[in-house]
């Protein structure tokens, strides 16, 4: 049985780096578009996410102090 040690061929390989690059290209792209309604809409939302970290941070604290 023969074993390949390349996991992927150069033309998916090549597919992979142009796809990602495309892909976050457009990402950017669409980001820029909508940021005023993001800082419309979205205002303040970072606090929700302090808030979700806080309390992860509370339940790993807790998990140690007790185990």
């Amino acid at each position: 049985m023969h074993k390949n040690s390349d996991m992927l061929t150069n033309g998916q390989l090549i597919f992979g780096i142009l796809f990602a690059i495309a892909f976050a290209i457009i990402l950017i792209y669409t980001y820029r578009k909508d940021l005023k309604l993001h800082k419309k809409f979205y205002k303040g939302s970072i606090w929700i996410l302090i808030a979700f970290i806080a309390f992860i941070l509370m339940i790993l604290a807790v998990k140690y102090m007790f185990t």
